[in-house]
């Protein structure tokens, strides 16, 4: 579908323009967070309330955004968050992504409830993607999905470890969004009222959840997760020999264990306050938990992240890497493949801007460059 060519200079934009074009359902769904939305608003309060220390007179001339990343290199230092659904933002927007990730040498999140299958998501993105996992029922079709990320060839795997049951989001109750899709009366009416989306996604089919759509492999996304534990993770770190990511920590005392039994890196996160409305602002767990491991442990960080600045404060806080979620899809729902494209510009030139503010050429050295 096209969209003509908006004019992206900010997140604000972007989710405006999202806002505009979604149905109200879909919006809801990539827009809401746990509860009444507190402890998103506190994590974003805590980002913005971190000041950076300028410094002057020094030759930023040449800034370089290259960071290393496992045995990769990548070209900018932030990458994309498994996301579920994400062709409900604009129909192939998972393949955007994933073209992103490939012409930036970047992580793409493979979400577990992808609509796009992981096969096809790891091709286009010509190796950079990530297979992110989540741990449901008795773990036997866990399982079986790591087996298959392994044939597809993936080198990392992310095990989501935050959502034992998924959190309470009165907007998407609200909306009656459900996973797989369904159309009820009021869906009807709310697509009925955004005819842009609604015709482009009859066109392309409806969204489904493209890992599951093979005899064998099912997926309840209500199914609940609460029996994952410290003897799953164990027995997942002797079936994985790749790169093992634990993504939606903020304990000190987990962050050890964990380092302790054998993942490769840590993703401090609370899922976008998706969670918990009671949980503490990640950001701040992430300085905590970089002095409990140490300055050489990778740790990567995702939920409130929306700008270059953004991205820089997640570095100065302890971060390796960075990743995006809600904001990607909301520019691809603004502009297609041309508003994302737009976006990730946007946000490395923020990104070089503010090291330049801050008298620094590249990405190292930023922990606790805070003012």
């Amino acid at each position: 579908m096209m969209f003509g060519s908006p004019q992206i200079h900010s997140y604000a934009d972007a989710r405006a323009l999202a806002r505009k074009r979604l149905p109200w359902m879909v919006f809801d769904y990539i827009d809401g967070a746990a509860g009444q939305g507190h402890a998103e608003a506190m994590n974003l309060s805590a980002l913005r309330d971190i000041q950076l220390q300028p410094r002057v007179l020094v030759n930023v001339t040449k800034r370089d955004l290259n960071v290393k990343l496992f045995d990769q290199v990548a070209k900018v230092p932030f990458g994309i968050s498994p996301m579920g659904m994400c062709n409900l933002s604009s129909p192939g927007a998972d393949l955007m992504l994933a073209r992103m990730a490939a012409k930036h040498n970047v992580p793409v999140g493979v979400s577990t409830v992808a609509s796009t299958s992981l096969e096809k998501m790891i091709e286009v993105a010509e190796g950079h993607a990530w297979f992110q996992l989540y741990f449901s029922g008795d773990g036997s079709g866990t399982t079986k999905l790591v087996e298959r990320a392994k044939t597809a060839g993936y080198k990392t795997l992310i095990v989501t470890l935050d959502v034992p049951e998924v959190g309470r989001r009165p907007r998407e109750l609200r909306r009656g969004f459900k996973m797989p899709f369904r159309i009820g009366p009021k869906q009807f009416i709310d697509f009925a009222l955004h005819p842009q989306w609604s015709l482009s996604s009859l066109f392309q089919g409806k969204p489904e959840m493209a890992n599951f759509t093979t005899p064998g492999f099912e997926f309840d996304r209500a199914e609940s997760r609460a029996a994952a534990d410290w003897q799953f993770l164990e027995c997942l770190r002797e079936q994985w020999d790749g790169n093992l990511v634990a993504k939606g920590v903020t304990s000190v005392e987990d962050a050890k264990r964990l380092k302790a039994v054998g993942v490769d890196a840590i993703q401090v996160s609370t899922h976008g306050g998706r969670q918990l409305d009671s949980a503490r602002p990640p950001i701040l767990a992430l300085r905590d938990i970089r002095k409990a491991v140490g300055d050489d442990f990778p740790l990567f960080y995702d939920t409130g992240i929306r700008s270059g600045e953004d991205v820089i404060k997640a570095y100065a806080m302890g971060a390796d890497f960075v990743f995006f979620g809600r904001a990607m899809q909301f520019a691809i729902a603004a502009g297609g493949e041309d508003g994302l494209m737009q976006y990730c510009d946007m946000v490395a030139d923020d990104i070089s801007l503010t090291l330049a503010q801050l008298g620094k050429t590249e990405m190292t050295g930023l922990f606790q460059t805070i003012a």
